[in-house]
């Protein structure tokens, strides 16, 4: 009886045991599917997809250069072009559909004694397919607490957009350089007073991005062509908007011009230089900055750097015919060493 008893007992015990993986295993199992449900919210509730952060380096002579892309802009450039049978022809000779995602690049120059960021992106103010610099910037090692100068090609939203978020200063340390016709234009009252209805929103992004500088007392501007720092001065492009610059990266001979938005279309503006946009505060004089920088670029040779230019946005200018031709900087998966930095080096 008692060997019957004990027998019982141990079928009863084992069955317990059994019951119990039974129960683990399904906690287990509602454990899984409740993170994968999770899982696939999350991933719902964001983009289809969204590239890897943009991030290029380079260096010239002992600088560090580091192109980093803000995202896209989606545009139909034949409705805000002039010439838009020319531009539909161009894209289509190009292969291209319109509209067409426009780049927005910034670039990151680390000297050893400053960390300089060319252009902000656009920060929260053109939607979820930009405001990526930030991002891009910690991809490639930099916090945006150590940027020490900020160097603006002009005063619009996908320029200067990235400065504040919510009213706040994304870069908290540093100052923002930019030519003084700039913050004199878009911060002016009485000049929003008389702007033409299609540039009030971009006076109102002005204020809301720039002015916390202003308050910290960290806007410096500067005066046309100017030597800001060793080896980087400022050139003159005016006509875009009214301070429009680009700017010159020099070291142990290397050049490299950052120039803004002389070009928004490479399939158009290259080869019809007198094609312009409904941003240009100028379109005359911005007609003859952009010649006038693509006939310097082709005669020097030098390397630029462009915010609209396919990601990285870095080539040579090569006249052609009577206008021009863009031709992008072979991909290079290595950068030359160069001089470390004296600050925190970035990994």
């Amino acid at each position: 009886m008692n060997e019957r008893h004990q027998t019982l007992r141990g079928t009863d015990t084992r069955a317990a045991i059994g019951l119990q993986r039974l129960r683990l295993l399904a906690t287990r199992m509602l454990a899984i599917a409740t993170v994968a449900t999770a899982c696939h919210s999350a991933a719902s509730a964001q983009p289809a997809w969204r590239q890897v952060p943009g991030v290029y380096r380079m260096q010239i002579g002992n600088f560090r250069v580091t192109a980093l892309s803000d995202g896209t802009a989606l545009r139909d450039l034949s409705q805000i072009m002039s010439k838009p049978a020319d531009v539909r022809q161009s894209y289509a000779a190009a292969h291209e559909d319109l509209p067409t995602e426009l780049s927005i690049n910034c670039f990151l120059i680390d000297t050893g004694d400053h960390r300089i960021l060319v252009d902000t992106g656009a920060g929260e103010l053109f939607g979820p397919g930009s405001g990526g610099l930030v991002t891009a910037m910690r991809a490639a090692g930099y916090e945006p607490a150590s940027i020490d100068v900020i160097l603006l090609t002009h005063i619009h939203g996908d320029h200067s957009g990235g400065l504040s978020i919510r009213g706040q200063p994304v870069f908290p340390n540093a100052v923002v350089r930019v030519d003084r016709r700039d913050p004199e234009y878009w911060l002016s009252v009485a000049a929003e007073a008389a702007a033409p209805a299609a540039l009030k929103q971009t006076f109102k992004q002005s204020h809301q991005t720039v002015d916390p500088y202003v308050q910290a007392g960290r806007l410096q501007p500067f005066d046309g062509r100017t030597v800001l720092y060793s080896g980087i001065s400022s050139v003159p492009e005016y006509g875009h908007t009214p301070g429009h610059s680009g700017y010159l990266i020099e070291s142990k001979g290397q050049r490299l011009l950052l120039w803004g938005d002389i070009i928004h279309s490479a399939e158009i503006q290259f080869h019809d230089p007198t094609v312009t946009i409904e941003y240009d505060v100028d379109r005359e004089a911005a007609i003859t900055s952009r010649q006038q920088a693509l006939a310097k670029a082709a005669q020097d040779g030098d390397l630029v750097g462009g915010a609209h230019l396919s990601f990285p946005g870095i080539g040579h200018v090569r006249a052609e015919g009577s206008g021009f031709a863009w031709l992008p900087a072979p991909y290079s998966a290595a950068v030359p060493p160069g001089q470390a930095s004296r600050k925190e080096a970035p990994q």
